[in-house]
């Protein structure tokens, strides 16, 4: 699995019917270190992320392992919402931190 952030949208209306229904997004790959982005990735959405969040995407043979995605031509999926992350025991990331707009820190104390 990589990690990287939405940071759009890709709309296709022409397509193969086996990907009929299926919603892609633009993805932006990211140092889990530094937080330095990287290049970009199309991905089918298996878990309703939206743009601005991090996600956990698989790509290959591995895209087509999920319910949403099975026996369908995708190179890349998004399988998991990040709510946080840690490197060398210090936090990197938290979705409900007050940088992002929440009040109190998640889970409240």
């Amino acid at each position: 699995m990589l990690l990287a952030k939405v940071v759009g949208t890709v709309v296709a209306t022409r397509k193969d019917p086996k990907i009929e229904g299926l919603k892609f997004l633009l993805l932006r790959q990211v140092n889990p270190e530094t937080l330095q982005e990287g290049g970009f990735v199309v991905a089918n959405d298996a878990v309703g992320c939206g743009v601005g969040e991090y996600v956990l995407y698989a790509s290959g043979s591995s895209a087509r392992q999920t319910d949403v995605t099975k026996d369908r031509p995708c190179d890349a999926v998004i399988m998991a919402i990040v709510d946080s992350w840690e490197v060398g025991g210090e936090q990197r990331f938290e979705k409900h931190g007050t940088e992002h707009g929440y009040a109190e820190p998640w889970p409240p104390r």
